[in-house]
């Protein structure tokens, strides 16, 4: 009888590794037509689930001259399924007009957990459009105009999942704290 169970564990467990791990699409391309001509970003953004919880953007000395800044968000996933985020790209806005832009792809997923927060860790080179100086009038709120994500959804600690494509993201006032880097050090 023990054997038996086993058995019939042993291949719940194989089938069940198979449909979540080897047999889910790799892709999840939904034609506009599935969703009554509606993007997964389109209804997200519909829904008002703002997906960045926060911004941080460090200004160096050298961004005085290169306009390139770093940046890090908060992202929070409000599903009941892992994310992993494996790129973004993103246009920050102020009243219109685009500030900072970039495109990362992550050298390891950024793992959010079930209805939970992580940081994106250092994302260098976003570039400040309208140059260093201009960009510290928009303290402390962006708008994130053009976020496009590629995340995978139910992984399993950053592995498996289906790779989901979201375009068009629309944020409204993302809380942004600025800190300057000056590189000083305190000599005595």
């Amino acid at each position: 009888m023990l054997a038996r169970f086993s058995n019939l564990l042993l291949a719940f467990g194989l089938i069940s590794i198979n449909v979540l791990c080897l047999a889910t699409p790799t892709d999840l391309t939904t034609e506009s037509s599935d969703l009554a001509g509606l993007s997964i970003g389109d209804i997200i953004n519909a829904l008002g689930i703002g997906l960045v919880e926060n911004i941080e953007v460090t200004i160096t000395l050298d961004s005085l001259v290169t306009d390139l800044i770093s940046t890090q968000f908060t992202a929070k996933n409000p599903l009941p399924l892992e994310l992993s985020l494996e790129s973004v790209s993103s246009k920050a806005t102020f009243n219109g007009t685009t500030f900072s832009e970039f495109s990362h792809t992550f050298t390891k997923p950024v793992i959010i957990p079930i209805l939970g927060e992580k940081e994106s860790g250092k994302i260098d080179n976003v570039l400040l459009t309208q140059g260093a100086t201009a960009s510290l009038d928009i303290i402390p709120r962006l708008d994130l105009e053009q976020t496009n994500l590629v995340v995978r959804a139910g992984s399993i600690l950053g592995f498996g999942g289906i790779r989901i494509p979201i375009n068009g993201l629309k944020q409204k006032s993302v809380p942004t704290a600025y800190q300057l880097d000056m590189g000083l050090t305190n000599v005595s």
